[in-house]
């Protein structure tokens, strides 16, 4: 760009202007696109990760072409509307490896990964469209060099994908779209059959099918090769050269396919040139198809130097014939070789062969090794043939069955490698083994038994007389070895192995009877180990009789389902019991005394107990109050409690519930009539028989109203007396209240 300006400085600045606009427009135009697809992932919540690769010609592209973003356009499909548009930065720019490297110095091919890619939010309410969404970006052009298209210079590609709404019938519908890989790096070669993988991924498990469509041109040019925004569909395709249609993209016999399950391509092209082909992968999951996402890409036809099969030769070690496939049946017995010699070589100078293993019907983790795997024939110094054996495990065992072991030799010949295959069917039979053996010093008296404190130990020795290596392993019978404190620990005496078993008994094993310590010695080559087992039971014994709690004034329920024994007494009465406790075991005795849901001091309540070996005693008292009236529900209830300490313990408990008396009500018979008239009689007005006081039912005050209402007494005296204070004679009223809101009203008359 600075030589054309050098150039051109004298120029007239709109000419100028003009020039310079041309270069930028060419380069930003220019043919360099091989191919590219889409996919997105779900990250968490409404968050996605939107992602384009977009293959790059590297070799005949213009680097100014190479974008530093391109923008998603999203669109609902049931209107075409535009949801939204999202510029994606360029994250990633990496070469295309080649299948086999060593061809890459005779293609003209160098591919370039492109990788834009940004998180994209798709709230459940605005992504909900039955019909789904699609996204497309639109970008110009690809490489003029394309044989099976019309203009490809001209020609741009749409990137295109397809997904359904975040929500579904009321619920979260979250969807990864397929990722296809890998990319294509490889040529073909005229006149040979030509296969790849472009299989995909789907983070779901959705079904993936496979099919060839005609690769979306849309609506991008040279004049306007990077559209601001996508436009929505429909989008023109790529016009087809003479003779090639969707189902016919690249000539030969046969022309291209894919494999509708796995995505495998397949071609023999007859023609040599670059041809552009486009494939589809759609997304069902319970048979419904939710999405789809689409790939273009490039194949490159050359004609390439004929390149000959290599070759392979079987023979079993001790076979005096070559194997015949299809025909023989190898038998590795025991004691017998169970190696197979193999002689590999290939028509084509020079030649870099090697060797590879299919297990068709047995696990691939039992294959055996070669001695070499590859080696190259045929150039200075070098051998025309190689010689590999291949060795079974003297424990490989087929169980009477026919495997079938495919042997591989592959060639480094261009396009991709030719191989021959030797498919080996074998039977094998293992060297004789004899089981470990297991002793232990815990002595033939079995089971062994032991009490709470004691401390067992033995020793557990394993060993093989075929001098296999020796594991042991301790397992309980029901329960976990450390859940006890069992412990065993290991190590080598020789050719055995020793373990040390070691049981401090305590509380833990006191709920089982009977502990079973059950010892594994495995041993055997290979992976099939040979195991035997010891079993040592160890009878865990322990007896403990409960405490028993007396006491005279509270005596023991006759079944647990009576209810608690109730203790009354009135307003400042006094309660007193004393209680003992005797365990025959001797173990150490709590006698505690506890107010369900109240703290005995504060009822008025005392316990001051006596704790021992065997013996415990207590000292209960209770100087009745009005603390049971201020608690919630009223009810003092006290649960008396001996406990021992041991291992299973048997607390013994009383519970008593406490109860105030309240004072008898007296007959509330006031006088309705006082005559303050100077003879002492009756001369005023009292009630001596109030309803008595209690806790929170106590006497507040008296009032007396004037039959209009005006208050003419008051006392806060329950021993009041009235004698009229010069009131007119007539009909007063009066009004008594307590303080848990009681009341009593009535008429009183005042006579002179």
């Amino acid at each position: 760009m600075i030589q054309v300006l050098q150039s051109v400085r004298r120029l007239p600045t709109l000419l100028l202007l003009t020039l310079l606009l041309s270069v930028v427009s060419r380069a930003a135009s220019a043919t360099h696109i091989v191919g590219g697809e889409m996919d997105l992932q779900y990250v968490s919540g409404s968050t996605y990760q939107i992602t384009l690769n977009l293959y790059f010609d590297a070799l005949f592209g213009n680097a100014g072409a190479l974008d530093n973003d391109l923008t998603v356009s999203v669109f609902d499909k049931a209107n075409n509307n535009r949801m939204q548009n999202l510029v994606m930065p360029l994250t990633s720019n990496t070469l295309v490896n080649y299948t086999n490297p060593s061809c890459s110095s005779t293609s003209s091919l160098v591919t370039r990964r492109l990788v834009y890619s940004a998180r994209i939010e798709l709230p459940a309410n605005r992504f909900n469209s039955t019909a789904g969404y699609y996204a497309a970006v639109e970008r110009c052009c690809r490489n003029n060099a394309i044989s099976n298209i019309q203009s490809p210079g001209d020609a741009g590609q749409t990137f295109y994908l397809e997904f359904p709404a975040v929500v579904r019938n009321g619920q979260p519908f979250r969807d990864s779209t397929p990722r296809i890989f890998p990319a294509l790096g490889d040529y073909a070669c005229r006149g040979e059959l030509f296969t790849y993988d472009f299989g995909g991924q789907d983070a779901d498990g959705d079904s993936l099918q496979y099919d060839l469509v005609t690769p979306l041109n849309g609506n991008s040019t040279p004049g306007v090769p990077k559209p601001a925004v996508a436009a929505p569909l429909p989008y023109r395709e790529i016009n087809w050269g003479l003779g090639r249609n969707e189902l016919n993209q690249i000539p030969g016999t046969p022309t291209l396919t894919i494999n509708r399950a796995t995505g495998r391509l397949q071609v023999r092209p007859s023609v040599v040139g670059l041809f552009v082909f486009g494939i589809r992968c759609s997304e069902y999951r319970a048979g419904i198809k939710i999405g789809e996402t689409r790939r273009d890409f490039q194949l490159k036809v050359v004609t390439c130097t004929p390149n000959a099969a290599p070759s392979m030769t079987v023979r079993a070690a001790t076979a005096t014939s070559v194997y015949r496939e299809g025909l023989d049946t190898l038998r590795l017995r025991p004691g017998a070789s169970r190696c197979l010699n193999l002689r590999f070589t290939d028509p084509d100078s020079p030649s870099r062969l090697s060797l590879s293993l299919r297990a068709v019907n047995f696990p691939a983790s039992l294959l055996p090794a070669f001695s070499i795997t590859q080696g190259t024939i045929k150039t200075p110094g070098a051998p025309d043939t190689l010689v590999s054996q291949l060795c079974f495990p003297t424990c490989f065992n087929t169980r009477g069955q026919v495997y079938l072991l495919d042997l591989i030799v592959s060639d480094d010949g261009c396009s991709l490698p030719k191989r021959d295959t030797v498919r080996v069917a074998f039977t094998a039979q293992p060297d004789p083994n004899s089981p470990p053996a297991l002793l232990t010093t815990a002595g033939p008296a079995l089971p062994l038994r032991a009490r709470i404190g004691d401390l067992i130990v033995f020793d557990v020795t394993g060993s093989d007389p075929d001098s296999d290596p020796v594991s042991l392993t301790m397992a309980g019978v029901g329960f976990q070895p450390a859940d006890v404190g069992a412990t065993f620990t290991q190590g080598v005496n020789g050719s055995q192995i020793r373990g040390r078993f070691s049981w401090r008994v305590d509380c833990r094993a006191a709920g089982r009877p009977l502990h079973e310590f059950r010892f594994l010695a495995s041993a055997g080559p290979c992976n099939e180990p040979q195991v035997v087992t010891l079993t040592v039971p160890i009878q865990v014994e322990y007896k403990n009789a409960p405490p028993v709690l007396t006491s005279l004034q509270v005596p023991a329920s006759t079944s647990a389902t009576d209810p608690p024994l109730v203790i009354r007494r009135p307003l400042g009465g006094v309660f007193e019991a004393t209680f003992d406790g005797i365990d025959i075991d001797q173990d150490q005795l709590v006698m505690t005394a506890t107010g369900n849901g109240f703290e005995l001091a504060e009822a008025g309540m005392s316990f001051r107990p006596t704790n021992g070996n065997g013996q415990a005693a207590g000292t209960f008292r209770w100087d009745a109050n009005c603390a049971a009236i201020s608690l919630p529900d009223r009810t003092l209830e006290v649960t008396f409690q001996l406990q021992e300490t041991t291992c299973l313990p048997n607390p013994q408990t009383r519970v008593v519930r406490f109860e105030l008396v309240r004072p008898e009500a007296t007959e509330f018979k006031p006088v309705n009539i006082f005559t303050p008239n100077g003879d002492d009689l009756n001369a005023t007005f009292s009630i001596p028989d109030l309803p008595a006081d209690f806790c929170d039912s106590r006497f507040a005050s008296i009032k007396i109203f004037s039959r209009w209402g005006s208050q003419v007494y008051e006392s806060k005296d329950r021993n009041f007396r009235w004698d009229g204070d010069q009131r007119v004679a007539g009909v007063y009223y009066y009004l008594i209240e307590f303080t848990d809101g009681r009341k009593y009203k009535g008429p009183i008359t005042l006579e002179r």
